[in-house]
């Protein structure tokens, strides 16, 4: 194990959006090194099919602010806030009213979450981990709303860890690349889009749920006390090739 398993033994932290995918495989990761999680997921229903190994878990959508603010208040304390909320539209995002709904969850309900945990982040000296993407950097022209969303959390996350900063809090985000996830299925099942991702990623693979949720546990960690503002590639060298 890379990490003392009692790294954040203790610690509370709320993973938003992580009932699957990289959001469990972080939450998962603090839970297995000794935090208390809690983990939220859009609907019932995304709850009911997560893994045990997550946490607890509250539904929260988080385009609802008064929802958010319960969520974060309810808590007994809050060390951790890990933002993976996030959906994509492919194909459908040019319509004004599809792009606005997907900034709304991506970006939006991002900020509604921090807003909502600074002062409980606050009183511990917490720390935010967000999630970007490779799409923080570069445009895809069938998800403009998810790109713009990116991009948009690249530059929050720049923004608040200046604005909280007097709060001791630390703000990074983590820019995964092309992750092995249910969103990632559709490329992954065509084989020459999917090969041409492998190709290009000079470590020759397709990243995992853990590879992510190592970055979010180093960010998080007394390790990382002087990093803050943050956007970090964990893709496998894509960005660079």
């Amino acid at each position: 194990m890379t990490f003392s398993p009692d790294l954040f033994a203790g610690r509370h932290v709320l993973v938003v959006g992580a009932t699957s995918g990289i959001g469990a495989g972080i939450a998962a990761a603090f839970a297995a090194h000794g935090a208390n999680v809690l983990v939220t997921g859009a609907s019932a229903a995304e709850i009911d099919r997560r893994s045990p190994a997550v946490g607890t878990a509250a539904v929260l959508d988080v385009r609802d602010g008064a929802a958010v603010k319960a969520v974060v208040a309810a808590l007994p304390r809050l060390d951790i806030v890990v933002n993976c909320a996030g959906v994509i539209r492919r194909g459908e995002e040019q319509d004004p009213e599809v792009f606005a709904d997907v900034v709304d969850i991506n970006l939006v309900g991002m900020q509604r979450v921090c807003s909502a945990a600074r002062g409980r982040l606050a009183e511990r000296g917490g720390s935010i981990v967000n999630l970007a993407s490779m799409l923080s950097f570069f445009g895809g022209g069938l998800v403009p709303a998810y790109s713009a969303s990116k991009g948009g959390v690249a530059q929050l996350t720049k923004s608040l860890a200046i604005a909280y900063a007097a709060d001791g809090i630390r703000v990074n985000a983590i820019a995964p690349g092309w992750i092995a996830t249910a969103l990632t299925a559709p490329l992954r099942d065509d084989p020459a889009r999917g090969e041409a991702i492998r190709a290009r990623t000079p470590l020759g693979r397709w990243g995992e749920p853990g590879d992510v949720a190592g970055a979010a546990l180093f960010l998080a960690s007394p390790a990382a006390a002087f990093v803050t503002g943050v956007v970090l590639p964990v893709d496998g060298g894509y960005l660079i090739s």
